[in-house]
């Protein structure tokens, strides 16, 4: 392994004992590149070809108040498979708010627990008041890497080769950018939204496969809301208004507290991709809150949607912590809030909404063979966390057909990454891949890459390379094959990956 670090960035942050600033969870301040990594284990399959992408919550500076782990510093991680070999790049997002606490040598912003009036500059984003870190999720798109926000902020665009960064991506509008764009990888076609807390509270739009912004339409809501995905078939578009969102009264005073709103049903829009605010169609559908979907697609009259159903979105504080910590902790606590694997029928002709649990256990951030988003599909992956923490423990398989599954745990003290779905070249089943991650070991203080033959799911990992660094945890990650990064689209093939 030859390794290149890049000139250190300027870090105020001091040692903590904040669950979310040690451990799995610990920043990291080098950047660097790395090329023909160490295989610790197996072998480096050659029958992959493109860039896997990571986003990290990664904290620079000390904070000015309490802090949550969705305040960190975006930095990407990439690892790009080619003819048998890896190469790995990090890098911190520059976003404005980056650039001038690096100016300035400290935070700026407060946090997203903090009172009003704890930032030193006006803040971004839905929330208005705190940083946009660009550390949450990431797609590929028009050949770029998408970074975003989950508030809403800018979209900030890097080279998934190189890590090189060119700004702010031009398409985005001044409503920001949710978290969870969708990219179509059929069409090359990217489909976003936003949301704040002035009518009408949210858009909608669509970005051509050339990153020129062709579609922006306003989706009025009956308040401000916390939507947090959306999910697309070959026609329609799907967003949501669900029953948690601010508590109204607070939000007049600038404070930002989210409760469940008894008596209010969960909703659903549904939206033609090149749809007008007029032709968005409800669907009620039980209270309960979703960060995360599968795919989503059209069978006969109905709109299928699969994602993960929270029985408690908004649980009481976990025990043992500080005043404020137990309620951010329970938030982070899956075991808390208690999403499961969940199915949703639309009948478009009729209105009627049908529901299905698919799956009993403690489930979220699932994945599926992107080359099948937005039509019908058969094998989904989701991860299972240590109870108490937003840590993945392990990963399965579900046979979406037969109801079947696999788990593949992993050892005490070891957490994975998301998890995305790698075809091999010219695969023809829907599970000819591989799933790859980033594992964090706590026990070696290490990292490193891993990918799991989704054909031999439980046998775990076929290869095990070893990265430069230990990373630190965080949400969101994506796959792109080579040809999409260069063509900006790969043609559907039906019945086999396209």
């Amino acid at each position: 392994m030859t390794v290149h670090t890049l000139p250190p960035i300027k870090s105020s942050l001091k040692p903590s004992n904040h669950p979310y600033l040690t451990g799995a969870w610990t920043p990291i301040f080098t950047e660097v590149d790395a090329t023909d990594l160490k295989v610790i284990e197996g072998r480096i399959p050659d029958d992959i070809d493109g860039v896997y992408v990571r986003n990290t919550e990664n904290q620079v500076h000390e904070p000015i108040g309490r802090y949550h782990p969705f305040d960190g510093d975006g930095m990407v991680h990439t690892i790009s498979f080619r003819n048998g070999k890896a190469d790995y790049r990090n890098r911190f997002v520059r976003t404005r708010c980056f650039q001038a606490e690096q100016e300035t040598g400290g935070s700026l912003w407060g946090g997203l627990m903090d009172p009003p009036g704890t930032s030193k500059r006006p803040g971004f984003g839905a929330h208005g008041a705190i940083k946009d870190s660009s550390s949450t999720d990431v797609v590929v798109h028009a050949g770029k890497i998408a970074s975003t926000f989950y508030q809403c902020g800018e979209a900030y665009l890097l080279d998934p080769e190189t890590l090189e960064q060119s700004g702010v991506a031009s398409w985005g509008p001044l409503d920001g950018v949710s978290a969870h764009p969708k990219v179509d990888e059929a069409t090359g076609e990217m489909l976003f939204f936003n949301y704040g807390t002035h009518a009408p509270y949210m858009h909608y739009g669509v970005v051509d496969r050339t990153g020129k912004l062709a579609h922006y339409v306003p989706i009025d809501l009956p308040g401000a809301r916390l939507p947090h995905d959306m999910a697309f078939t070959e026609n329609y578009s799907i967003l949501n208004d669900f029953p948690l969102f601010w508590d109204e009264a607070l939000l007049k005073q600038d404070i930002h507290v989210s409760r469940m709103h008894e008596g209010v049903k969960s909703r659903f829009g549904i939206i033609p991709r090149y749809g007008r605010p007029d032709e968005i169609r409800w669907f009620e559908a039980e209270p309960t809150y979703v960060l995360h979907f599968l795919n989503a697609y059209e069978e006969g009259d109905e709109i299928v949607l699969d994602g993960y159903f929270q029985e408690d979105p908004c649980p009481p504080p976990l025990e043992g912590y500080p005043k404020g910590m137990g309620h951010m902790m329970a938030f982070l606590d899956e075991h808390s809030f208690r999403p499961k694997l969940h199915r949703w029928r639309f009948n478009l002709k009729t209105g009627e909404t049908r529901e299905q649990r698919l799956d009993e256990r403690i489930l979220e951030f699932g994945m599926f063979n992107q080359r099948y988003a937005g039509i019908p599909y058969r094998y989904a992956y989701s991860t299972f966390t240590k109870p108490g923490w937003f840590l993945f423990k392990g990963l399965v398989k579900h046979d979406l057909h037969t109801g079947e599954s696999q788990e593949f745990a992993l050892p005490e003290g070891v957490y994975a990454s998301e998890s995305p779905f790698v075809p091999r070249i010219d695969a023809r089943d829907e599970d000819d891949g591989y799933l790859v991650s980033f594992l964090i070991d706590e026990n070696t203080r290490t990292s490193e890459c891993v990918l799991i033959d989704c054909k031999d799911f439980a046998a775990g990992p076929v290869v095990r390379i070893a990265l430069p660094h230990k990373i630190s945890s965080g949400t969101h990650s994506t796959w792109a094959d080579r040809r999409f990064i260069e063509n900006g689209f790969l043609p559907r093939t039906r019945g086999s990956a396209r």
